[in-house]
């Protein structure tokens, strides 16, 4: 059976070597101190690997069950749900009023990496309630707040976003599900909606469905669509579980991964509905959530790749093949471990510091979150919502690879179920499509994202590196190895975005068939950037004698290997983009 390690020590880091977390003035950070979150961390950890963990690759072979709408969750899931709930984790940074414990998203998204790395199935469930949740309490009524969050928080009750329908995904002007006013308040909604995860569950006693739809005579469009709650049992005068609802799933789709997760088709016939917000502004609460889960779904991605990392290390540790070169490492066994051969380290160093790497950007990009939420501040604001296509985009497309790159470490073994490696692959394929397809990423980062406000939050970034750069130019140790590398591929970076501006006005296609490899490039400058700043960290701890020399040894040559190693990607994605778009578009339709 797979092996998952929360890595407590490098969140711990990152949380106050690297981000310095007590020291912000972002309201809530002065009391994290490192004894209170490495309690917490340690208490989620507890509960990802030894109840979490264990039932991933059951109830990957179990799946779920469908019989006549009524869904069951994989043996084991009912009773792991209910341990989460008791420890209130899912309200971990839901406000006070209504149950939470109002924990900074950061802390957030440290617990959500663990949960993710040790059964990412399973936390699909309590994790679609939390976007539910943040979409109600931005945009509902003082009683839809009351009515459904508190219980959510708690977990009695659990959410869902329903958004796609068999004729239309991305394009959500299509939708044809429909919203008829009752004259009381209420709508009627007709539809089906498809790819619903955790739609229908034995989880919890409620479901409240987040669900898009049409208001008769409303404008043609995204501009005509609202969101309205419908849940699955109407609540009663004493908001408990009323009368069932005009909605049921109409079955489980079959998938390549995530298997213990209910992907439902919903099927809407005349259901109770209550509108979020004003009528025809559904898109505006919708992408709430969408945001949300976009930055989930990036940690998702790198968090897959890191369970796999670990296994495949242990493999490389234990598996004996072939001799070293030079001296034996094992002279007294018939060979040496794999990992003493050089392409094995390669391959597990692109995994560990890709890795590293990314669980640093996403802790970063949690703080401005938390910075625009807590502090109002607009510049945060504007940086995440650039950053956020590129940590969605870039950490799954590389938490993908890295999966891959791990079941390659084992040889034949990784195609093996009994290894474990394969699920973990088959589950994070699924990060580079939903939530927005990562092309479809790249087109919001391009087409609209990075000239936003004349492209203040990209020159803000460029300014950022910048400053960095500047305020460490006189250490020698890190010029060499991080400064210099980050600064080339800042200018990388800087021409393609130049390249852009020339060339999408009068031909955005050429912008359009570059975005892919921009997404990229922007998503190595960051981590450039992170790495960098880990360096910076690390050897003011070594010269202060603080923490575990070979910690701080281990970051400083893996930030070195993956700026020598990938960071020079950029150079390649810049001549792709300057490529322009005549070689993508001019093979005719016919000839494909």
């Amino acid at each position: 059976m797979p092996i998952y390690t929360p890595p407590t020590e490098d969140m711990q880091y990152l949380l106050h070597d690297v981000l310095k977390i007590s020291a912000s003035d972002i309201p809530g950070y002065a009391e994290l101190d490192p004894d209170f979150t490495g309690a917490i961390l340690g208490e989620a950890g507890k509960l990802a690997a030894e109840v979490l963990a264990p039932l991933n690759a059951t109830g990957d072979a179990e799946g779920c069950h469908w019989d006549n709408g009524v869904v069951r969750t994989p043996k084991g899931f009912k009773d792991a749900y209910d341990q989460i709930c008791a420890g209130g984790w899912i309200g971990l940074d839901m406000p006070e009023e209504v149950g939470g414990q109002n924990m900074p998203y950061l802390i957030n998204s440290a617990v959500g990496e663990m949960f993710v790395s040790a059964n990412m199935a399973f936390n699909m469930y309590q994790g679609l309630s939390h976007g539910a949740m943040s979409a109600i309490l931005a945009h509902g009524s003082d009683q839809q707040k009351a009515t459904y969050v508190p219980k959510m928080v708690a977990g009695t009750w659990s959410g869902t976003m329903n958004l796609t329908e068999p004729q239309c995904g991305t394009d959500l002007g299509l939708i044809r599900t429909r919203a008829e006013p009752q004259g009381d308040g209420s709508y009627a909604i007709t539809g089906t909606k498809i790819w619903i995860s955790a739609g229908e569950h034995d989880l919890t006693e409620n479901i409240v469905h987040l669900v898009l739809a049409r208001i008769p005579g409303g404008p043609e469009g995204i501009k005509g669509i609202s969101l309205f709650i419908v849940p699955k049992f109407l609540p009663d005068e004493d908001g408990n579980p009323g009368r069932r609802n005009a909605l049921m799933c109409g079955g489980l789709e079959h998938k390549m991964g995530i298997h213990a997760n209910a992907t439902c088709v919903m099927n809407y016939d005349g259901a109770t509905g209550f509108l979020v917000g004003e009528e025809h502004k559904g898109m505006r609460a919708m992408f709430t959530m969408m945001n949300e889960a976009r930055l989930g779904v990036g940690l998702q991605g790198y968090a897959q790749g890191a369970v796999a990392y670990q296994n495949a290390l242990a493999f490389a540790q234990e598996r004996l093949q072939g001799r070293a070169l030079g001296d034996p490492s094992n002279p007294e066994g018939p060979a040496d471990p794999i990992l003493v051969h050089p392409d094995v380290r390669r391959n597990l160093m692109d995994q560990k510091s890709f890795l590293e790497g990314a669980r640093a950007l996403t802790f970063w990009g949690a703080q401005m979150i938390d910075r625009a939420h807590r502090m109002q501040d607009p510049d945060a604001e504007a940086m995440i919502s650039l950053l956020t296509p590129v940590i969605k985009g870039f950490l799954t497309d590389k938490g993908f690879e890295t999966t891959v790159l791990a079941q390659q470490t084992y040889g034949g073994t990784g195609f093996t179920r009994a290894a474990g490696a394969e699920q973990f692959v088959r589950d994070a394929r699924i990060t580079m499509i939903y939530e927005g397809t990562n092309g479809v990423q790249s087109l919001d980062l391009v087409g609209r994202k990075i000239g936003q406000n004349g492209g203040k939050a990209l020159m803000a970034f460029f300014d950022m590196v910048k400053t960095f750069a500047k305020e460490h130019e006189a250490d020698e140790a890190l010029k060499e190895g991080f400064l210099d590398p980050l600064k080339t591929a800042s200018k990388d970076l800087q021409a393609a975005a130049m390249y852009f501006m020339a060339e999408g006005m009068k031909s955005p296609a050429n912008a359009l068939a570059g975005s892919y490899d921009f997404m990229h490039l922007f998503g190595h400058v960051c981590l450039g950037l992170m790495w960098s700043k880990m360096a910076v960290a690390s050897q003011a701890a070594l010269a202060a004698g603080h923490g575990p020399r070979a910690f701080h040894e281990a970051k400083l040559a893996t930030g070195r290997y993956y700026m020598a190693r990938q960071l020079p990607a950029t150079a390649l994605h810049l001549a792709r983009i300057r490529s322009g778009a005549e070689p993508v578009m001019a093979l005719d339709a016919a000839n494909f």
